[in-house]
């Protein structure tokens, strides 16, 4: 079965073609600047050269449009027509409540996913567009739902309510929901798969840390907590977000600065993190790596704070469920960086971690980092959300 992987943003359009099966990708590319004029699309057959080339896309349809074109394309396509497509998965960013898992996608599945869009308003309705360019595209093919909150939706009550009147969550659902769901749940399961471990029997805190970022606690297969909240703002500092903070702040700058609180958030959401802390220096932890070892010293001191932060979680996680046999880094940072990594082991080493400052050093590729007397194992993994939704995808149409 070949799956179309589709992850649509308000101006842009990720893409992967897989092969079911063999779970081989057999093309991957980008549409960017959607309606915006230098638009371009860059497109990758497997074994092939990546290549941009700019072209008139004035909206999501047309985007999915060319996509179809590059991939049938007799020079750089990699199937013959349309009709090799079997099923399209879509990521969607928020299922609020109303999804715990993967689903066909229907008129009475819009509905609902447009429901949470004052969750996400930012995701979804752009998730939602790129629904309705390939049913516009293909509307013969089968279409799946995999949404990035629904594998936290295990969470208990303890760990999703705020502290404030029960009645926003009755009425407007203001609760902890969670993020990059379908990341930890693939990651988790890896690891099990990696250690030979039924992960029913397993305790295992998965730190996503890429640009945005978020640790979940996940004991024997299900998510009992994690680090993002009602949005992707809660938890972690990340590259450009604050994660936790006094929400007073908001009020106290929004009188200061003389601006809306709205304008406030979206400092929070933009302009804060390691790029905030770092002097604007950079949202990347390779340039925040390079100038820390050069003497940078807010390079450094944002490092080092977003370190303590990942640890704090660890500790928090672990005491959540009273204890952890596993402890896994993923995504940009978590599989890249070797300094990050040992910035976060100072904090767990009293875990039994004993983390390999050898084997640490590798990077982008799946290994055991800790040694062999080590209490906790600790792991990369490189995180495959595509894979994931691919697979979800198959299983649902099949």
């Amino acid at each position: 079965m070949n799956v179309l992987v589709i992850n649509c943003g308000s101006s842009s359009l990720k893409y992967q073609l897989i092969n079911s099966e063999s779970e081989e990708v057999l093309a991957k590319g980008l549409c960017e600047r959607i309606g915006i004029d230098g638009s371009a699309i860059t497109h990758q057959p497997a074994g092939g050269e990546k290549k941009k080339t700019e072209v008139d896309m004035p909206d999501h349809t047309a985007a999915v449009k060319l996509v179809i074109e590059k991939l049938t394309d007799p020079s750089v396509g990699v199937i013959k027509s349309l009709q090799e497509i079997d099923a399209v998965g879509h990521r969607i960013v928020h299922g609020g409540e109303k999804f715990s898992g993967s689903v066909r996608i229907t008129p009475e599945v819009i509905r609902a996913i447009e429901e949470c869009n004052d969750l996400a308003p930012l995701h979804n309705p752009a998730n939602l567009i790129g629904i309705n360019s390939c049913k516009e595209i293909m509307p013969d093919v089968p279409m799946v739902g995999v949404f990035d909150t629904a594998f936290h939706q295990t969470m208990p009550k303890k760990a999703y309510l705020y502290g404030l009147p029960y009645e926003y969550y009755e009425k407007y659902k203001v609760r902890r929901y969670g993020f990059h769901g379908t990341s930890h749940d693939f990651v988790s399961k890896r690891a099990a798969e990696i250690l030979g471990k039924d992960i029913q029997e397993l305790k295992i805190i998965v730190c996503h840390l890429g640009n945005g970022a978020s640790v979940s606690a996940v004991k024997n297969g299900e998510s009992v907590d994690t680090s993002m909240g009602l949005t992707p703002l809660e938890g972690l500092i990340m590259g450009t977000r604050s994660g936790d903070m006094d929400p007073a702040i908001v009020t106290f700058l929004s009188q200061k600065l003389s601006v809306s609180a709205e304008e406030v958030l979206d400092i929070c959401n933009k302009k804060s993190g390691v790029l905030g802390l770092s002097n604007n220096y950079s949202s990347d932890f390779r340039d925040l790596a390079e100038a820390a070892a050069t003497g940078n010293e807010k390079a450094e001191t944002a490092l080092e704070t977003y370190a303590y932060r990942v640890g704090k979680y660890i500790g928090a996680y672990a005491a959540a469920m009273n204890g952890v046999d596993v402890i896994v880094f993923t995504a940009g940072a978590g599989e890249n960086n070797a300094e990050v990594r040992a910035l976060i082991g100072q904090y767990i080493g009293f875990l039994g971690t004993n983390i390999d400052p050898e084997k640490n050093k590798l990077r982008g590729e799946e290994v055991i980092l800790s040694d062999a007397d080590a209490k906790v194992t600790t792991m990369v993994i490189p995180t495959n959300e595509e894979l994931a939704i691919a697979r979800e995808t198959e299983k649902l149409v099949k």
